[in-house]
């Protein structure tokens, strides 16, 4: 079973680029994060005709997830994170496709530090790990585009982003706090020294042509899952195409359930 992660920066502009992707590598669950249209515009039918069924939690001209299932239908679980219900932001999506949990997550960038934004953020963040938490011991990957960089390897230069609010002690606390529930980040169990080759979000298109990079997208697995852990990758060739989205999808190879 293949599961991937794609921040797409816009689903309807970015339409070619997802269905090509889609067509070319297969993925059995996608997660998109991103996707930038409120839920009555959302475009279901493209999809739908490359054979996929999808759900999604939308937002006009903001943030936005959705999840895609070649199998069988996603049966929603939740909208939204729990512990704030006045927080109006997409950015969680959680369902069962099968016996597998899946959900699609996209945490707040936070910038500048210092702002309403960064408090927000780790708000949210502490949210997210809090409902993480009761997830752990379920089967369960949590796909998305975490606005952290973990270490100072998953970036190509941690000095020149020094004050970005993705590389602040607090956000990497927090996404260090989350590994400590259980979860496996499946990039680093398989390569846990790959740099470059790990990356997943490029700032503009010249920065791509000199793999100037961050590893930001994510896919974290409960412990039950680990040993089913098969391969890890990024479709990076995505990102030097024609109109492609900062990001390029990530994803993980998993053994069926016995």
């Amino acid at each position: 079973m293949k599961v991937a992660s794609f921040n797409v920066n816009g689903v309807k502009g970015r339409m070619p680029r997802l269905l090509e992707w889609l067509e070319e590598t297969r993925p059995d669950i996608a997660c998109l994060q991103e996707i930038k249209t409120g839920d009555a515009t959302f475009p279901s039918e493209p999809l739908e005709a490359a054979g996929y069924h999808v759900i999604w939690h939308g937002q006009p001209r903001h943030h936005g997830v959705a999840i895609l299932s070649r199998g069988a239908a996603p049966r929603e679980v939740r909208r939204g994170l729990p512990g704030d219900d006045a927080d109006g932001q997409a950015r969680y999506l959680e369902a069962e496709v099968d016996r597998l949990r899946v959900a699609s997550v996209y945490l707040p960038n936070g910038d500048p530090t210092g702002s309403r934004n960064f408090d927000y953020k780790l708000r949210w963040f502490e949210r997210f790990n809090t409902h993480a938490k009761t997830l752990v011991a379920r089967e369960t990957v949590l796909c998305g585009d975490f606005n952290v960089v973990p270490t100072n390897i998953d970036i190509y230069n941690a000095g020149s982003w020094r004050f970005d609010a993705v590389l602040q002690p607090e956000t990497r606390d927090a996404y260090a706090r989350l590994l400590e529930q259980g979860w496996v980040d499946s990039a680093r169990f398989l390569n846990p020294k790959g740099r470059e080759t790990l990356y997943t979000f490029w700032v503009n298109d010249h920065a791509f042509r000199r793999n100037a990079g961050f590893r930001m997208d994510f896919l974290l697995l409960s412990p039950s899952l680990k040993d089913r852990l098969l391969a890890i990758g990024v479709d990076a060739q995505s990102r030097g195409r024609e109109k492609p989205s900062d990001h390029a999808p990530a994803w993980v190879e998993l053994s069926m359930a016995p």
